[in-house]
Order: structure tokens, then sequence, then C-alpha cells
């Protein structure tokens, strides 16, 4: 049974896990190696000891990333599975965004391949029992360009099937086309396993990341074809919504498919390349059926976020553009903390409980990395921000706990910073903590312990505050920052407060890296006014998270602080 939450709340803690690699203890990592040689996670390995141990850190929803068939340069030809020709795969494993088949899940995952739907079906069980909730991604704007489903239900037409070749653009096609001109692999596509014949396809479809002719090129995702709409982006982007195209029928069908085996919520892949109206469409649709469901779009575009909330009818959007590209300025030393207040005000204060907060996922660079902070502390005082700004959710990516540090070239994506989604795979940092599925940490080191301790505490916080849960926001930096309090220095300082009626928190971060400071910290009339303090008594403001002092304020409201390099400083505010 599925574990019903007390009160509810926008908090959610999202842990993604990236299915493939969770549970591999091979460490052999050969470039390139195939599954045989580098191993490979299992549903099975998500285990009962695995999900108590997430549950007991504070997370409350885990995203199963990687979980619906995609293509591959494996062969599961023995299992009735058509082999992928490699030459439009990226990564021996493959990349999890180019859907093979939308009603299957991916074999590599499953210690009994005929068996494999399930398993997965164990997994989402096994989840619920431990009183978490289960997202997987819902991939809706390309596939992989082999999209052939074996495994559909009876009556289910394939993406292409019914579709005039012929055209460009009609409204109940499923894919664009470039009519009389074949497909042209990018010459650098360099595989490294053998091509035994060429891969052909006329007339050629349109690229997944909107690129409509017919030789797209290696950045592009040329592994992956456009789905269609009802958009002619040719034609000025003409709509065809009415009568309701077949790609939004067969898109609502998968969704119901995969939301009645249990799923509690779906991330969707770049949502913002998808119509609006579509979501708006489909959403209600869903929920109609399954109102528990949740919906969290991948966007990119601040000017589109209410757009995507209010018309697309999305429950949470990335917050990436906004507060993530800020505090990853911060992080690197040469951010600005006004840029936080710029956030909220400009981008998603009226609906910042929308906005999912984090500092790593599978697209971005690990924090611990060479390409990022280089030492996984430097982000405790943003991801503090991340998680407690706002009521919105969190999110944190498998092994950040841990500050996972990916060196050398892994396969198809190189040496860049990120953990490969293309390739079979050993997490050393994070096998630590596996220890051998027993998911105890036995293994980790001493720094391991101090960043998975950090996380620990947070997570605490967050789902022990009634503040941040549930409270208001007051940002602080108009009355402290430009010489209003002493020694605040507003590019490096951020402070806000956090409350409810039953509680109150100030919250002080230096992003400084290399100072620490002795500063003043006003609170204006209006924001004591909202916290319902009277103003002709004096306050206590007791450390929370770590922090042991105990201050009273001066009037008018004002305290002392010294607050270290890099660090934070929390305040129950008692009267």
């Amino acid at each position: 049974m599925k574990e019903v939450p007390e009160s509810a709340t926008d908090k959610l803690v999202i842990y993604q896990i990236y299915t493939r690699l969770f549970g591999n203890t091979n460490t052999t990592n050969k470039t390139n190696g195939s599954l045989y040689e580098n191993g490979c996670g299992k549903f099975n390995d998500i285990n009962t000891k695995a999900l108590e141990a997430l549950k007991q850190f504070g997370i409350s929803h885990v995203w199963f990333t990687g979980i619906i068939e995609h293509a591959t340069m494996t062969d599961y030809t023995a299992y009735g599975i058509a082999k992928d020709n490699p030459l439009v795969v990226k990564g021996i494993a493959g990349s999890p965004y180019a859907i093979k088949d939308y009603y299957d899940v991916d074999p590599d995952l499953a210690e009994d391949v005929e068996n494999r739907m399930q398993e997965f079906e164990n997994l989402i069980e096994r989840t619920h029992k431990n009183g978490l909730q289960v997202i997987i991604d819902f991939v809706p704007n390309h596939v992989a360009r082999n999209y052939l489903s074996d495994t559909k239900p009876a009556g289910v037409a394939d993406f292409g099937f019914d579709d005039d070749k012929t055209l460009h653009f009609a409204a109940d096609n499923n894919f664009y086309y470039i009519p009389d001109q074949p497909l042209i692999i990018p010459a650098d596509v360099h595989p490294p396993v053998e091509v035994t014949e060429p891969y052909y396809e006329y007339p050629a479809k349109a690229t997944g990341n909107d690129v409509f002719w017919a030789n797209p090129g290696i950045n592009d995702w040329f592994e992956t074809v456009k789905l269609n709409y009802g958009v002619d982006y040719l034609n000025h982007r003409a709509t065809h919504f009415s009568p309701i195209p077949s790609t939004w029928l067969k898109m609502r069908e998968i969704l119901f498919f995969w939301a009645a085996k249990g799923i509690d919520g779906f991330r969707c892949d770049m949502a913002e390349m998808v119509p609006k109206e579509f979501w708006g469409w489909v959403i209600p649709e869903v929920k109609q059926r399954f109102p528990e469901v949740i919906f969290i779009a991948e966007i990119y575009n601040p000017g589109a976020y209410g757009s995507y909330i209010f018309e697309g009818k999305f429950d949470y959007l990335y917050d990436k553009v906004g507060l993530y590209d800020s505090l990853r300025r911060l992080i690197e030393g040469h951010g600005n903390a006004n840029d936080i207040t710029r956030v909220w005000q400009q981008e998603s204060g009226h609906f910042s409980n929308r906005m999912l907060r984090f500092l790593e996922n599978h697209d971005e660079h690990r924090i611990a990395s060479r390409f990022f902070a280089g030492n996984a502390s430097r982000a405790f005082p943003a991801m503090l921000v991340s998680a407690t700004l706002h009521t919105g959710p969190v999110m944190l990516y498998f092994g950040q706990e841990l500050g996972v540090n990916p060196q050398g070239q892994e396969g198809f994506s190189g040496d860049d910073g990120r953990t490969t989604i293309f390739d079979y795979w050993g997490v050393p940092e994070f096998q630590n903590w596996v220890n051998n599925h027993k998911y105890d940490g036995g293994r980790l080191s001493a720094e391991q312990k101090k960043i998975r301790q950090f996380y620990e505490d947070l997570l605490q916080l967050v789902n022990d505050s009634d503040a941040v849960k549930y409270g208001h926001f007051y940002d602080l930096q108009y009355v402290n920052s430009g010489g209003l309090s002493r020694n605040y220095n507003g590019n490096k300082i951020f402070s806000y407060l956090r409350f409810t009626d039953k509680q109150k928190l100030l919250f002080i971060c230096n992003f400084d890296l290399e100072n620490s400071y002795s500063t003043s910290i006003n609170i204006p009339q209006g924001a004591l006014e909202m916290m319902q303090i009277d103003t002709n008594s004096h306050c206590t403001f007791t450390g929370v998270f770590g922090n042991k002092q105990v201050l009273k304020n001066v009037v008018p409201y004002k305290i002392d602080v010294e607050i270290g390099k890099n660090s934070v400083l929390i305040f129950e505010i008692t009267q």
C-alpha cells in the first residue's frame, strides 16, 4: 500500500536514481566496455535495504531514470527484441532518451529478461511498501530512429504506421519527413562496435532537436526522430489541434498504461519542445483516472514557465535557468547573491512552490568534478538554499550526497564531469555506500561520511521544519545590502526568513569562498508584523542546524553575527 502523507505539501524530496548504475558493483570500468565486461545494475538490486535507507535518509519520491526500453548496442535478439544499428545509438548501452518501445522496460535492468516487466512491477510494489513514491521518465518529444514496439497492447498501432511519407507535414502523421531524401548519418559517427551494415532511412525523418533536414550534425540528437503534435514548423509553426492529432491520442494511452502500473509521477523530458496545448489536454485526462499522479516538466525557458503551469497544467517545473544557474555561479566563486532575489522577483515569485530545485541531475556536471566546484562541500550553502528557499520540491542525484567525481573517459560522452548515461559503468564513490548491496555506507571514507551527514541533516531540517515545508518567504536583501547593514556584503551573503504560526526561521548564507564576516542582520517592521512579533519586546534567536549560538536582538530588530566563509547560520526566532 502507498503511504498517505499526513498533510499535503509541495516539499517533495526527490532522489534521482540512474537505474542502470545504482546497484552495479562491478569495478572493471573499461572505456566502452560491454554489459558483460562492466556490469549493469538491476531492478532487483534496489532491494528493501536500499529503499529503507533512502526513506530513512529523508526521501519521499524516487525517480527511476532509464526505465522504458531504449535503443542499445547490446544484442537482445535471443529474446525477440530487434537489434539496433550502432550508427544510430549513442554509447554501448544507449541513451535512455532514445525510446525504442514505450510499452516495455529496458532488458538490461532485468535478471530474467523474459520476466523484465514483472521485475519492474515488483520494484514499484517494493518502493511503495517502504513508504516511497515512484517517478519515471515520460519522453514525449522524440523516439529512437528504429522505434518498434513488440509489446504494445492489442489494437495499438506503432508511431508512423499510418503516416503519409510523401508529405513533410500532415496533421495526423506521427513524424515529420524530408520527402525524396535519405537520411545522412553524420560523418563523425564512429561506433565502438563493428558496423555490419549501413543504416538506411528513406525518406529521412526530422531529427529530435527540431532538425528538419536530412543531414543532422554530430551534436544534434541524430539518433532520435521528432514526433509531430500537429505543429507545422516549416509553415510559421501553424497549429492543427482539432481534431485531436494521432500523436496526442497515442501518448495519452502510453501515460494511462504506466499510471495503471502504480506510477506516482512523470518527469517529462524536454516538455517545452511539445506544445503546451497538448499538456493542457493530456494532464487533466490522466488525472481524471489517476488524480494523485504528478507531472514535472523539464523546461529551460523562464518566459514559458507561467504558461506551462497555468495552461499546460504541470504540477512542477525545473528551476535550472533561474536558481540553479545563479547558485552555480556563486559556488564557482564569480556569482552575485542578489541574483537569488532576481529569480523569485522576475521569474517564479508567485508560483515558487511549483519550482523543482536541484544542484545535480544526469544532465549537469557533478559538483565535485573539476568542471564545476572541484569539492562537494563548496556547494553546502547553495544546497541549503535550494532546499529551503520556498515550499517547492527539492531533488538530489544519486551519489551527490557522497561527492561523486567522475574522472576519465567512460564512453560516448568522454571525460566531461558527468556520470555517463550512455554506457555500462560502476560509480566507485557510490559503490562504497552500496557496500555489496548492504546499502549501509560501510566503505565510505571520512570525507564521504562528512558530506553525507550534511545532506542527512539538511533533509531532516526540510522534513521536520514547519516553516520550510509550509511557510512564507521573506527576502532580507533589500534592508541589508548596499551598506544598510554593517559589513553585509550583499554580493556574497544572502539572508531570508521562512515562517508559519508555529515556527519562524532566519537563514544567513555566506557564499564567499575566501572571507568570513562579522556583520549585522536587520529585520524590517513589515516582516515582524507578518510574523506577528511584538516589536516592543526582545526576541531570542536560537541556532539550529549545527549552530549553537543563542542571541538576543537589539532594538530596532537587528542581530550581530559572525559567519564563516562558505557557511550558513540558521536561527529559530521565539518571543
